[in-house]
């Protein structure tokens, strides 16, 4: 079977009507572990902004069940991703996702911020690492797709294109990384979660931590007081990811979706899970 089939379907398709369609082929079929894994850096990189990850630090979630926060994001935009905005499981997604960032006072601008994360942070790590770059028609599907969920959000003043958004966060990055001890604390934490995953449980943490800090930029680094790798070091980690993009690029298509509730570093919920009870909210851990 042609390894382009997903490919060839996404370019039947009209990118600003069937967006959601595309960013669910995208997601669950073209490139499930790369998207993954790709989000959670993107928002990975919002801990640098000192408005972002010190709430986050503030909400205890991150550095004290930094598992449960990890595994209620990724099944609530699973649902979303799923189901869409209008369906029962989608909307109550939604709903979950509003009710608990309404409990902050959250600036519109940082909103904005992480939505751009969500839309160009995966592009870029395709370019880097993966079997193949988006096409066009991803790329403006993707776009869409954030702006309909940013919309649901109530986020005013969406940009409007790729090119846009790509344009909002060099800048955002450029005027509001800093170094902040309750991000670091945040980042922190993630890479030690990170370690927990397989197959990282199997290296030694120092590894994974090196591995992590090759796979950041230099301006990312330094937001978190974080060491800049050799060049070796950065040589090495794009070499395993590009190896492993080069198998891939070899491998028949997926025929069945995988989700991120599929993946294997999501794991808090062997017994299953209930949409309504994802999530916390301050002083009101279970609120339904």
């Amino acid at each position: 079977m042609r390894r382009d089939l997903w490919l060839r379907r996404i370019e039947t398709l009209d990118p600003a009507v069937d967006y959601a369609e595309i960013y669910r082929i995208m997601v669950a079929y073209e490139f499930p572990w790369d998207m993954n894994q790709s989000l959670s850096f993107a928002l990975f990189r919002t801990y640098a902004v000192p408005s972002i990850g010190g709430l986050l630090y503030r909400t205890g979630e991150f550095t004290t069940r930094p598992q449960k926060r990890y595994d209620d994001t990724v099944l609530i935009l699973d649902a979303i991703l799923e189901h869409g905005t209008n369906s029962g499981p989608g909307r109550t997604a939604l709903r979950r996702m509003n009710r608990m960032h309404g409990a902050y006072d959250i600036a519109n601008d940082d909103l904005r911020y992480v939505l751009a994360t969500f839309v160009v942070v995966p592009a870029r790590w395709m370019e880097r690492f993966g079997w193949r770059p988006f096409s066009e028609h991803e790329r403006v599907a993707s776009a869409h797709y954030y702006r309909d969920l940013g919309r649901h959000m109530g986020i005013r003043d969406i940009p409007a294109t790729f090119e846009d958004f790509a344009t909002y966060l060099d800048g955002y990055e450029r005027d509001h990384f800093a170094v902040d001890p309750g991000g670091c604390a945040v980042a922190e934490a993630t890479i030690d979660l990170m370690g927990t995953f397989p197959p990282h449980d199997r290296m030694p943490a120092a590894v994974v931590r090196r591995f992590a800090y090759a796979l950041m930029d230099d301006s990312l680094l330094d937001a978190f007081g974080y060491p800049h790798p050799s060049r070796l070091a950065r040589r090495l980690c794009e070499s395993a990811l590009r190896g492993r993009a080069s198998f891939l690029r070899r491998r028949p298509p997926r025929l069945s979706p995988k989700y991120g509730r599929d993946q294997s570093s999501v794991r808090g919920y062997p017994d299953g899970y209930d949409l309504t009870r994802l999530g916390t909210f301050p002083g009101r851990p279970d609120l339904p």
